[in-house]
């Protein structure tokens, strides 16, 4: 495993604007950010008039973002605590920091663990005949690359540069740690969903970071694109998240979730630090969360991969580990060339196993996304204590 120490570095020295929040809640924020709901916005405003700079509404979200005053000594945890009324308050004003989302490597991460390997060519999937079902699956992440696989399928020609991965142009460097992961992501949900319509958003850098407030923009746009063409998300794969500075859900990203749960199956990585602790959007109740399992032999039983999360608030364990799947092409990681096709581990890619079989199971069977969750996951089902219900071949 990567050393968390020198990866923390990295991100820190990388992104001057983000702070490291220490101690045994242990996340990220951004400097001198509040994010709040609009409908608090007006009263945390006048209780923070004394240490806030700027105030940006951003109607369309319903959130505000309040800018602290820099220099002004005040820490943005700690202000969120007394904002919320401290500890035992009844109510809590829905103020958070602006917390740091990310599918990098390693720990405190929602994405891939360890780094890529090349894997032979893969044989593209092809649907079984017109589906029952038209479904439409969102994808939010480091964008796309081209790829054989992409090049023929409606949804792939609409993809715009703003859709498309930004890439180190050096193809004889290192790649940053999550280049081509929505890129293996979108394979992974064709192996399972070939018929699927799939609509993706960029919302993480190539180094896997993105901050709260981008990714709730990243949901709005995807919603609005869809809309725009007449379409409803099905399906949302997030292989992406976080810890907060107090173990709670971020209640601006709980409200936005909620929202589009109404008509969507949101569906997260559990995260890849081995531990119990909440991870987020993952344990949000409105929220499938799926951990990793090992890769398994012929003959034994399924078991979690070693570096998953798990816990009360994981609902499902899909493969995650060894996964091959669409990579980039010509890019370079340890000096090892990729051409098409690579082999990486995490929770970020057991996330789109289940979304893909969610979208399956709507396609053949002319079901609701609700309805295909209630089959996939069913309680009949091999079920793992704190993994929840085993989606693979051998699980189901």
């Amino acid at each position: 495993m990567t050393n968390h120490a020198a990866r923390l570095a990295r991100i820190l020295e990388t992104h001057p604007d983000v702070v490291h929040v220490g101690g045994t809640n242990e996340a990220l924020i951004k400097r001198d950010e509040l994010l709040v709901l609009n409908t608090h916005a007006d009263a945390v405003h006048e209780q923070a008039r004394q240490w806030v700079d700027s105030r940006e509404d951003f109607a369309d979200l319903g959130v505000a973002r309040l800018r602290l005053r820099p220099g002004a000594g005040v820490d943005a945890a700690e202000l969120t605590h007394d904002l919320r009324g401290g500890a035992g308050a009844h109510r809590r004003t829905s103020v958070t920091p602006n917390h740091v989302m990310h599918g990098t490597p390693g720990d405190m991460t929602g994405g891939p663990f360890g780094k890529p390997t090349p894997s032979k060519e893969l044989d593209q999937p092809v649907g079984d005949g017109a589906p029952a079902k038209r479904v439409t699956i969102g994808i939010l992440d480091t964008g796309i690359d081209p790829h054989p696989w992409f090049d023929a399928h409606e949804w792939y020609q609409a993809c715009t540069a703003e859709e498309h991965e930004s890439l180190n142009p050096a193809p004889d460097t290192d790649l940053e740690s999550d280049s081509g992961h929505g890129t293996f992501i979108a394979g992974v949900l064709l192996q399972h969903a070939p018929n699927s319509y799939l609509w993706v958003e960029r919302v993480l850098g190539t180094d896997g970071v993105a901050d709260e407030l981008e990714v709730l923009r990243g949901m709005a746009r995807i919603q609005t694109r869809a809309a725009t063409r007449g379409d409803q998300l099905d399906v949302l794969n997030l292989s992406l998240g976080c810890f907060t500075f107090d173990d709670r859900p971020s209640p601006v990203l709980a409200d936005a979730v909620a929202r589009m749960s109404r008509h969507t199956v949101v569906v997260a990585a559990a995260g890849n630090d081995a531990s119990d602790r909440p991870f987020w959007p993952a344990a949000l109740k409105d929220v499938v969360a799926v951990a990793a399992l090992a890769e398994q032999s012929a003959g034994t039983d399924p078991e979690r991969a070693s570096f998953s999360n798990y816990g009360w608030w994981v609902d499902a364990a899909a493969p995650g580990e060894k996964i091959a799947s669409t990579f980039l092409t010509h890019g370079r990681e340890n000096g090892e060339e990729f051409h098409g096709y690579a082999k990486w581990s995490g929770t970020s890619f057991a996330a789109p196993y289940v979304a893909g079989k969610i979208a399956a199971l709507m396609s053949a069977k002319d079901m609701t996304a609700r309805d295909a969750v209630s089959e996939l996951l069913d309680p009949v089902g091999t079920r793992i204590p704190d993994l929840g219900v085993v989606v693979s071949p051998a699980g189901r």
